[in-house]
């Protein structure tokens, strides 16, 4: 990234194209639509930081400001110009938007997700670049694992994160959905879902217990497989050969696991 002078300019907000890689999906009315008295009052403050292109400019960041000066009928915003590649556009819109806190946990997840992708990063690298824990990453991650249903419930507010953790520790993926309209119908909270889930998952517990014997070193050895791999884990054992069947819901959960194992 370029480390030398950063000078303002003022630009033509017609030359201005947003951020590719923004992270935040949507954007507040309300939230605008203050800014944009703000600025009518007192102007831009805090100049955007925006990269040439063919056709005028992107947004590094700032796409907000952006937003609201058009709404103000600004024609020309102020600019600190940089020469910024593609990799290094995608990390400080992300890093831009995890300081002020206020992408939801699906832009959040979705964010690392591309940023591990693009980057070719591994969660580690990525912890360590965005100074947040690799557990964190992890977690916040596993929810795009969740059917497409509930990730829309997660992003649009409907649904906790704390719903989705817990939704995720559920074994029998069968009783999910079923388990979301209960929780929407009847707006439970995170401890009573955790609740249902303990009950439900104790019952496919003894369920398998009746329809095979394991000794306690298969059961152990699961217990700790679900734990490591924070899915479902069940080894089957016989005279001839034995298997162990991971779940997992998406490719990048898969990839996770993979990398897991590497390790």
């Amino acid at each position: 990234m370029d480390s030398g002078e950063q000078t303002v300019e003022n630009i033509s907000i017609n030359e201005c194209r947003t951020n590719p890689y923004q992270p935040r999906k949507t954007f507040d009315a309300d939230a605008i639509e203050e800014l944009k008295v703000s600025i009518m009052e007192y102007g831009i403050i805090q100049p955007l930081i925006v990269r040439r292109s063919i056709k005028g400019y992107e947004i590094v960041a700032g796409e907000r400001r952006f937003r609201a000066a058009k709404e103000a009928g600004l024609t020309e915003v102020p600019a600190i110009v940089k020469e910024f590649n593609d990799n290094e556009m995608m990390e400080v819109a992300l890093l831009e938007n995890l300081q002020r806190e206020d992408l939801t946990v699906i832009e959040e997840a979705t964010a690392y997700k591309n940023l591990i992708e693009e980057l070719e990063l591994t969660q580690e690298e990525l912890s360590s670049k965005l100074g947040k824990s690799r557990s964190h990453i992890s977690n916040t991650m596993r929810l795009l694992s969740l059917p497409e249903e509930i990730i829309v419930y997660i992003s649009n507010g409907e649904l906790s994160m704390g719903h989705g953790k817990a939704l995720l520790g559920l074994k029998n993926m069968d009783k999910m959905l079923p388990l979301v309209k209960k929780i929407r119908k009847d707006h439970l909270n995170v401890r009573q879902v955790e609740k249902i889930i303990t009950e439900l998952n104790s019952e496919k517990q003894k369920q398998k217990k009746r329809e095979e014997k394991k000794d306690i070193f298969i059961t152990e050895t699961e217990d700790k497989l679900r734990d490591i791999l924070g899915t479902n884990v069940t080894i089957r054992k016989n005279k001839r050969k034995s298997k162990i069947e991971i779940d997992f819901h998406s490719n990048d959960e898969l990839n996770r696991f993979i990398e897991l194992l590497e390790k």
